[in-house]
């Protein structure tokens, strides 16, 4: 991946803009997420207000994907590509959707309940979640990259899920995929140092069974191996000042998931 590339107030900026423009495209598609409709058709919003925007999907083209966003269906963990099956009620989906606006990349995911979901499954739908913001936490000046990884990787083990080994969050910038690597397990104390203007994307892949992974004959999608669910939150996070900040937002979804779902 190469050395890690550190962002000046300026890079920041332009990110900013980039990331709430994701966060803008997620509630777009966040309001049609529901049974019934294909990820076929969740794609294609996310393409146009993309492109209405000025902007371009960063994933489209990026190592041959076919899609704006990536979509992966219950016991797929990410690289899910979209398809023509309706989404149905007790299903899960994690959306997974980038941005470049003014040079800068920005990426995120958010994992959607369809219709009624088991506890079982929204439970790990909350791990999952507060596993990202407790790495978030972490994410301060004189941290190591190895902080963030024990946070998720500690509070999802307790509650008896596995965290993929094969998958790791990234650095980001005027490239998708920047140094360092973020895995979500590790040792505290450990990897590169933090410091002002990193800037990377933390992405907690946690599957409900075991950690186990396999790719799927596309070349894409990776599942669990023993077929059950898998959840997967992501944000875009700068250190700014010794703290972080979290550039990309989940605050037009949850909204979105309220006007149009509740």
């Amino acid at each position: 991946m190469g050395k890690i590339i550190y962002k000046t107030a300026q890079d920041l900026e332009k990110m900013r803009a980039s990331a709430d423009l994701l966060g803008r495209t997620h509630a777009e598609v966040a309001k049609r997420v529901m049974p019934g409709i294909t990820t076929l058709e969740l794609d294609k919003i996310a393409f146009e207000f993309i492109k209405d925007n000025g902007a371009v999907p960063s994933f489209l083209g990026l190592y041959g994907c076919p899609s704006s966003l990536l979509t992966s269906v219950n016991d797929q963990v990410v690289h899910g590509l979209p398809n023509n099956r309706p989404l149905k009620s007790g299903d899960i989906v994690s959306i997974d959707c980038g941005v470049l606006l003014n040079g800068f990349h920005s990426d995120s995911a958010y994992t959607y309940e369809i219709g009624e979901v088991s506890p079982e499954i929204k439970n790990l739908l909350k791990a999952t979640k507060e596993a990202l913001y407790l790495g978030i936490e972490q994410l301060v000046f004189g941290n190591r990259i190895g902080d963030i990884s024990h946070a998720i990787q500690k509070h999802t083990e307790a509650k008896g899920y596995s965290v993929v080994r094969e998958l790791v969050g990234h650095g980001v910038g005027r490239s998708l995929h920047e140094a360092p690597e973020v895995p979500n397990f590790g040792k505290p104390k450990k990897g590169d140092k933090i410091r002002n203007g990193l800037v990377i994307a933390i992405e907690p892949m946690i599957n409900l069974g075991a950690k186990a992974v396999v790719q799927a004959s596309d070349g894409w999608t990776i599942m669990t191996r023993d077929g059950k669910p898998s959840a997967h939150f992501e944000h875009t996070v700068a250190l700014v000042d010794g703290k972080p900040e979290i550039l990309t937002t989940f605050k037009y979804i949850e909204q979105a998931i309220k006007i149009f779902h509740s």
